[in-house]
């Protein structure tokens, strides 16, 4: 997907969190959204209109928040941004989740694309290769755990 709408990275953080919480209840609710953003009403009320602005979400206030196709596509495309990177993180660098999870949440929004797919492919072609890509990530580990190449 071609980003058509420029979104902040605090934009991004807002679609994300509205998908998740649209595909686990149906729809949004803007007090979920500032408890699980840790943010005030006032700024997820900020952040409603301008992604509903940018046709993005379905936004009234005092109604719940459903999103535009359009907007389920952006959010998605920041899903599988942060979770490649996560996947990166962990199984080709040996971070831990947590830490992979902050990672992968302050780079999503800034990599390119072409970066984020060249990772993917990476974590692919190491975990299917047959001239020992898996034992390569494997000696890596340990050698991130003790230091010693072996």
């Amino acid at each position: 997907m071609k980003k058509t709408k420029h979104l902040s990275a605090s934009l991004e953080d807002y679609l994300e969190t509205i998908y998740h919480i649209i595909s686990e209840k149906q729809v949004a609710r803007a007090k979920e959204i500032a408890g699980k953003l840790k943010v005030s009403r006032s700024s997820v009320t900020e952040a409603f209109r301008s992604l509903a602005q940018k046709g993005l979400i379905n936004y009234a206030p005092y109604e719940v928040i459903t999103m535009t196709p359009e907007g389920k596509k952006a959010a998605e495309d920041v899903i599988r941004r942060h979770q490649a990177l996560k996947v990166f993180f962990i199984k080709v660098l040996a971070v831990d989740e947590k830490t992979a999870e902050g990672g992968a949440c302050r780079i999503e929004h800034a990599a390119p694309r072409e970066i984020i797919d060249r990772l993917t492919q990476f974590v692919n072609f190491l975990e299917e290769c047959p001239h020992e890509g898996g034992n390569l990530i494997k000696s890596f580990k340990d050698y991130c755990s003790s230091g010693i190449i072996t």
